[in-house]
C-alpha cells in the first residue's frame, strides 16, 4: 500500500474543491453532483470514497448499494460508478486503491461486484484496469439506458452506451 494515498468519505466541505479540481482539467463536473453524492451517503444509498494523494484530494469513486442497471439490482449486485482520478494523479495507484476499498466494503454483502464503463478513448484506462482485476462481461451485451440492445438496433455513443462487467469477490 502506498502510505501517500489516504481514503475517507465525502463530506459537504469536499463539494466545492472537487467541482473545481476537475474544472482546471477541463472537466465539467457540478458541484450539485457532490452535494447530492454528499445526500445519498447520508441516505445509506451510496458510499463516496475519496482518495488524496500526499494530503490533495486526487479522485473518488461511489458505490451504488441498489445498481440502476436493472440486471444487478435483480440480483442484489452493487455497482462500483463514476470512478475518476484527476489527470495529474493518474498512474500512482489511485483508481486501484479505490477499486480494493470498494470491493472490500462490497464483500461484506454480497459475493460480487459490479461495474459498468463507456465504449469511447476517453474509458480505456478504466476498461484496462476492470479486465485486469478479474471482472468479466456479464453476459448482457452492450446496454444503453438499463436496456440490452439487440442485434441491427442503431444507436449513437455516449455516456449511456454502457458494457457491464461483475467479479466474483
Amino acid at each position: 500500500m502506498n502510505p501517500k494515498i489516504i481514503l475517507r468519505k465525502i463530506s459537504l466541505e469536499d463539494c466545492v474543491k472537487i467541482s473545481q479540481a476537475f474544472s482546471e482539467q477541463s472537466w465539467n463536473k457540478a458541484v450539485s453532483q457532490y452535494q447530492l453524492y454528499v445526500q445519498y451517503q447520508e441516505q445509506g444509498i451510496r458510499d463516496v470514497i475519496i482518495a488524496e494523494f500526499e494530503g490533495v484530494f486526487a479522485g473518488y469513486l461511489t458505490i451504488h448499494w441498489k445498481s440502476d442497471y436493472t440486471a444487478f439490482r435483480e440480483k442484489g449486485i452493487p455497482e462500483v460508478v463514476d470512478l475518476n482520478v484527476l489527470k495529474k494523479f493518474q498512474r500512482k495507484g489511485i483508481a486501484s486503491r479505490l477499486m480494493e476499498e470498494a470491493e472490500s466494503r462490497i464483500k461484506k454483502v454480497s459475493p460480487f461486484a459490479g461495474i459498468g464503463f463507456g465504449l469511447t478513448k476517453d474509458y480505456g484506462a478504466a476498461q484496462i484496469l476492470y479486465i485486469n482485476r478479474g471482472y468479466k462481461p456479464d453476459g448482457n451485451g452492450l446496454v444503453k439506458n438499463s436496456r440490452s440492445l439487440s442485434y441491427g438496433e442503431q444507436v449513437t455513443v455516449g455516456d449511456d452506451l454502457v458494457f457491464y462487467l461483475i467479479k466474483s469477490l
